[in-house]
C-alpha cells in the first residue's frame, strides 16, 4: 500500500479558481483525486486534465445555506469529501484603496468586517458543515491555510518604498485566528479520526515589482519568494495517509522566514 496514494478521494478546496487555487487542482487531479472548488469565480478550465475529476461549484463560502447547497451536489456526484481545503482569502495588495493600505489609526471598520468574514467566518462555516458529514464516516482530512503574518507581524520597512503604504492589519489578525480554530477541531474531532492542520505558507512569486522582491527575499533564508507550485506537496502529504498520525498541527513552509 502506499500511504501517499491520493487517488480518488474527494477534496472540497475553496478558492480553487485564484491562482494557487487553480495550481493546487491541477497538481491533484494529475495524481487521481477528485476537486470539488467552491468559489464565486469562474474557473480558467484550460489546465484541468481530466475534467470528470473536476466539479465546479459557484458558492460564497461566507454564506451557510451556499456551502450547504454545494455540498449535498458534491455527495450526490461524487460521495463524502475525503478532505476540506480552506484556501480561499482575502489580502490587500499595493494599488488598493489608499484608505485600506493607509496608516493603521484610520483603517476601514468594513474593511475589517470584509476580510475577516472570507478569512476566518469561511472556514468555520465550511468546517462545521463539511466536517459534521466527515463525522459520519469518522473520516477525513481538514487543512486550514494560513499566512506567515499570522505568526508573525509584517515587516513594514518592506513596503516603505512605497509611498503612504502599510501593510494592513486584518489580514495578520484573521490569519492568526486559524491556529486556535484548527486546535479546537483537532482535539474535538480526534476521537472520530478527522485530522485538523494548518498550513502556514510565505510569499509566492506573482511578477510583483523588482523592488518589493529584493526587500521581500533579503528576509528569507533561501534568498526567493516561493514558486506557485511549491506547494503541492505538502498538501498532498496532510491529505494522504503518510500523515495520518498528524493533527492539530501548525506546518510552515515560508522558506525559513520565522526561523530568524
Amino acid at each position: 500500500m502506499n500511504d501517499f496514494d491520493i487517488k480518488n478521494k474527494i477534496i472540497i478546496l475553496t478558492g480553487g479558481s485564484g491562482k494557487l487555487g487553480s495550481i493546487y487542482s491541477q497538481y491533484l487531479i494529475s495524481n487521481g483525486a477528485i476537486v470539488c472548488n467552491f468559489d464565486l469565480t469562474e474557473p480558467d478550465q484550460s489546465g484541468i486534465m481530466d475534467e470528470k475529476k473536476y466539479l465546479f461549484l459557484k458558492t460564497d463560502v461566507t454564506k451557510k445555506d451556499e456551502i450547504s447547497n454545494s455540498l449535498n451536489l458534491v455527495c450526490e456526484k461524487f460521495g463524502s469529501p475525503s478532505a476540506l481545503i480552506n484556501n480561499a482569502a482575502l489580502d490587500s495588495p499595493p494599488g488598493d484603496d489608499e484608505k485600506i493600505n493607509g496608516p493603521f489609526e484610520d483603517y476601514p471598520e468594513d474593511a475589517w468586517d470584509k476580510v475577516m468574514e472570507v478569512n476566518l467566518k469561511s472556514i468555520f462555516l465550511t468546517c462545521q458543515i463539511v466536517g459534521k458529514e466527515m463525522v459520519k464516516n469518522k473520516s477525513g482530512s481538514i487543512i486550514n491555510i494560513s499566512s506567515h503574518y499570522g505568526l508573525i507581524s509584517p515587516d513594514q520597512r518592506i513596503y516603505n518604498y512605497r509611498e503612504n503604504f502599510n501593510k494592513p492589519i486584518a489580514y495578520s489578525a484573521s490569519k492568526s485566528g486559524i491556529f486556535n480554530l484548527t486546535r479546537y477541531l483537532s482535539t474535538y474531532w480526534g476521537p472520530k479520526n478527522i485530522r485538523v492542520n494548518t498550513l502556514t505558507l510565505g510569499g509566492v512569486h506573482d511578477n510583483q515589482d523588482k523592488q518589493f522582491i529584493e526587500n521581500y527575499s533579503n528576509k528569507v533564508p533561501l534568498g526567493r519568494l516561493a514558486k506557485k507550485s511549491e506547494y503541492n506537496g505538502v498538501i498532498h502529504f496532510l491529505i494522504s495517509e503518510a500523515s495520518s498520525y498528524i493533527t492539530g498541527s501548525n506546518i510552515v513552509s515560508d522558506g525559513g522566514w520565522t526561523a530568524w
